[in-house]
């Protein structure tokens, strides 16, 4: 970013907090229903309780018996203050299930996540569901300029683009920009999510340094004392475990920076079936779930209470070339019983939308959908890599957000409750038309056509004379156009003049140093 600081006074002794955006141009109702969304539906119940249960068992087994690799000294040791057992010559933590159940007691059932203004506050529990872009992909791809390495133009490209849109109640590690320096990476990632967007930050565990800073510039931008920062979470960041049962220097740091600064962690194993864990989808699940205990527990261990998600991330491989599958009928049931080992927990769930296409083409669009219907179906709450998912994660398509923007948006227009009022049920208007009449026409329709029924921003229900007179557009071509145009429409929420300040103040001293 090169926002340069405004003119403003100092930082008073209270520290100023943002003030809620300029009024902007109405949005149609309907899509405002977007920001707080609940899934009204029970979760499936497709495994039964013992199929549950041995899994469970399974992971409980795999840690007392054969346990976890720990890289990082001081982890091993805060599992060594917290009841696990450690072998230093193999550099193993071993965890007896009676443990693995109080540290699992400890952790909050009900997360909130606090954004730059309270209205936009997201509660990630129970049916609550919030999503998040693609998160690190190396690559970007849009139809005009091809595939190319990420740069940081693209990575605040796609935060405008997310901020263009209700339904994307979060932000992320979108692509990656290799044009910065990785040593000032964090910075200036972070700096741009602050001042170009509203919506929850997520950022990388990537060492102690890093999270301090990203930790101060969230504290600067808030607005918040030190105090008040640890008190409520504020931000968010993935934990992978390296799959087979080891977890390494970066993620362990990250575990225990977080948990102490009582932010979220998300523990996330990266098991896929025939490569990383067992070729079976059960074997691939109690890997899984072994991995992801472990690290809960830990995260109960540096601070009771830390709040923590259960990440699920299980697929499988395509055993002719090695290559990960994404929205497969075993990446479907994997989320499925995902969802029920948390709610078996009680913790919120993150899963994701995810596909293995290398275009934006019919394949990219159905594993997305199999993904969406798993993840809905079961119980997801904080949804990663909701919009922009290509090749397998390595791309970040700007045509495949809006793609998915649509898909997403339809998704929770689905999730909207019914409305069964006397007026709703159309009895009077049904009466006025009378047999064999229509409702073109009817008062009841002309009072509601505007907004009676969720509008597509990439589905065409023209009928083919009228598309082929429009030079008959497919699906890629129209995303193509919405994405530019919500470039051109981007409004930057407004800032503090001191607060903006003193963040840049904070980036530019950080990198001299």
């Amino acid at each position: 970013m090169n926002d340069s600081a405004q003119d403003a006074p100092s930082t008073a002794e209270r520290r100023p907090r943002r003030r809620a955006a300029a009024p902007v141009a109405d949005t149609p109702a309907r899509q405002s229903r977007y920001r707080h969304l609940v899934n009204p539906f029970e979760p499936l119940k497709v495994f039964s309780d013992d199929q549950v249960a041995a899994i469970h068992a399974s992971a409980l087994t795999m840690l007392e018996n054969q346990g976890m690799r720990v890289l990082l000294p001081e982890a091993r040791e805060t599992y060594r203050r917290g009841g696990g057992q450690v072998d230093e010559s193999t550099l193993t933590v071993r965890l007896d299930r009676g443990l693995v159940e109080q540290c699992l007691a400890l952790a909050p059932r009900e997360i909130v996540l606090r954004a730059a203004r309270p209205e936009f506050d997201m509660p990630v529990w129970g049916k609550h569901v919030m999503f998040a872009p693609t998160s690190g992909p190396p690559n970007i791809m849009d139809t005009t300029r091809g595939k190319r390495a990420g740069s940081f133009e693209d990575f605040c490209n796609i935060i405008k683009i997310c901020q263009s849109f209700e339904v994307m109640h979060g932000l992320g590690g979108l692509v990656e920009p290799q044009d910065i320096p990785v040593q000032f990476r964090h910075l200036e990632t972070t700096r741009a999510m602050l001042l170009m967007s509203d919506k929850i930050p997520k950022v990388y565990a990537r060492g102690p340094g890093q999270t301090v800073d990203n930790f101060e510039m969230i504290r600067i931008a808030y607005g918040l004392t030190e105090e008040e920062f640890r008190s409520r979470p504020c931000v968010t960041t993935i934990i992978n475990t390296n799959s087979p049962l080891q977890l390494d220097i970066p993620m362990a740091n990250g575990i225990m920076d977080y948990a102490a600064a009582g932010q979220v962690l998300i523990i996330t194993p990266f098991t896929l079936a025939g490569a990383m864990a067992p070729v079976t989808i059960a074997g691939a699940l109690a890997q899984q779930n072994a991995e992801a205990l472990a690290g809960i527990a830990f995260t109960q261990m540096v601070r009771p209470g830390a709040p923590v998600v259960y990440g699920g991330f299980t697929s499988n491989v395509d055993m002719k070339t090695g290559a990960p599958a994404f929205g497969t009928p075993e990446y479907m049931k994997a989320v499925l019983l995902g969802g029920q080992l948390c709610r078996k927990y009680g913790l919120p769930y993150r899963t994701s939308n995810v596909n293995a296409a290398n275009t934006v083409d019919a394949q990219a669009a159905y594993e997305s959908v199999f993904s969406l219907w798993a993840l809905t179906q079961g119980g997801g709450n904080f949804i990663m890599h909701s919009a922009g998912w290509l090749e397998g994660g390595l791309v970040a398509s700007f045509e495949k957000f809006i793609l998915d923007c649509d898909l997403i948006q339809m998704v929770s227009e689905f999730m909207q409750p019914l409305e069964t009022t006397e007026d709703a049920l159309g009895v009077e208007a049904i009466r006025e038309v009378g047999p064999g009449g229509h409702f073109f026409g009817a008062q009841h329709t002309l009072a509601r056509y505007t907004n009676a029924f969720y509008a597509p921003i990439i589905s065409d229900w023209r009928n083919n004379q009228q598309w082929l007179a429009a030079g008959k557009p497919e699906a890629w071509q129209k995303a193509n156009a919405v994405w530019k145009q919500a470039l051109a429409d981007y409004q930057q929420p407004f800032i503090e003049p001191a607060i903006r300040e003193e963040l840049n103040a904070f980036v530019e001293k950080r990198k001299a140093e």
